[in-house]
């Protein structure tokens, strides 16, 4: 079982978590500002955290420079990773 997910990130936030959505993707805020690789890994962590699965079941597969990325999850179908985010399906 693999998904991919469209994520939306707002470095340099209060807190860290997942806001629900906008346009399409998930809306994750970091509190970690985007120098080397620090929200990136910020963003893994904050997602396996939520979706209750280890970091290596996270990866971003596309966008690692970019607000707007793809992130692939292992272990997962898409339904389920949006009702674990608290998102609905």
């Amino acid at each position: 079982m693999t998904c991919e997910l469209d994520v939306q990130v707002v470095p340099r936030a209060s807190k860290a978590g997942v806001a629900g959505t906008r346009n399409g993707s998930v809306l994750v805020r970091l509190a970690a500002a985007p120098v080397d690789g620090a929200a990136n890994a910020e963003l893994v962590q904050t997602l396996a955290r939520a979706l209750g699965l280890p970091r290596r079941a996270i990866a971003i597969t596309a966008g690692a420079t970019s607000r707007r990325k793809r992130v692939r999850i292992e272990g997962l179908v898409r339904d389920e990773a949006f009702r674990k985010l608290g998102l609905g399906a």
